[in-house]
């Protein structure tokens, strides 16, 4: 019996998708030290990879840098989908989602800094964060969890309190960052209508492990 030949266009693919990965791991490093006006010579050094090989993948250094964030942000929200999906109650969702991601600046600086670094475009964005903030918003809207009359106002200040908290943690390190996280979300649960007592129940429960989940937040553009 023969063993038929692995087809060269499939080796190709393969090592396509190794370099633009490379690329945007360093792109994503780049982006993490607030150095976005590294020039491509170096960004492709970082990667390990020829010159040429960027032209390949990625028109300009603006065009990688976008690539790198959608990437690690979708990859975190896939993650977050993962970690919550057991869980019934959408306000519930909801809460576990910005309780995690607001701990990351402890668990996943690089990741942190990315998100600050990029906050406002993240907002517009068709993956990552935003839209699933606007998924579970409206999801605990019509289960009757919360009372929102405005989801695009809801969407914003959940985001708005989502990067002053990340900036709050960054400027004060010796702050404790699980108290001040549940803390902004005990009040944003306020803010769309649920009493005190419910949303410190919800911000008293306990968290998905992230060590259980198939992926780690980080690794996200490799895939």
């Amino acid at each position: 019996m023969t063993t038929a030949p692995t087809q060269p266009g499939n080796r190709l693919d393969r090592r396509k998708a190794r370099t633009r990965a490379a690329l945007i791991r360093a792109a994503q490093t780049l982006i993490a030290e607030g150095r976005t006006n590294a020039p491509i010579l170096e960004i492709t050094q970082a990667a390990d990879v020829g010159m040429g090989s960027f032209y390949n993948h990625f028109d300009t250094k603006e065009q990688l840098f976008e690539a790198a964030v959608e990437a690690v942000m979708d990859g975190y929200g896939q993650l977050l989908d993962e970690l919550t999906g057991d869980i019934e109650d959408p306000a519930e969702v909801f809460a576990c989602s910005f309780r995690l991601t607001g701990r990351l600046q402890r668990r996943e600086p690089e990741l942190s800094r990315v998100f600050l670094n990029n906050a406002l475009r993240l907002l517009s964005a068709d993956s990552g964060l935003a839209p699933r903030a606007r998924r579970d918003i409206s999801a605990a809207v019509d289960a009757g969890r919360f009372e929102v009359e405005d989801l695009d106002v809801a969407v914003t200040m959940t985001a708005g309190a989502l990067i002053a908290l990340g900036q709050l943690l960054l400027d004060q390190p010796e702050r404790d960052v699980e108290e001040t996280t549940d803390r902004v979300a005990e009040e944003l649960l306020r803010m769309f209508g649920l009493t005190p007592r419910q949303a410190k129940r919800i911000c008293s429960l306990p968290l998905p492990d992230i060590d259980t989940a198939r992926g780690t937040p980080t690794g996200a553009a490799s895939n």
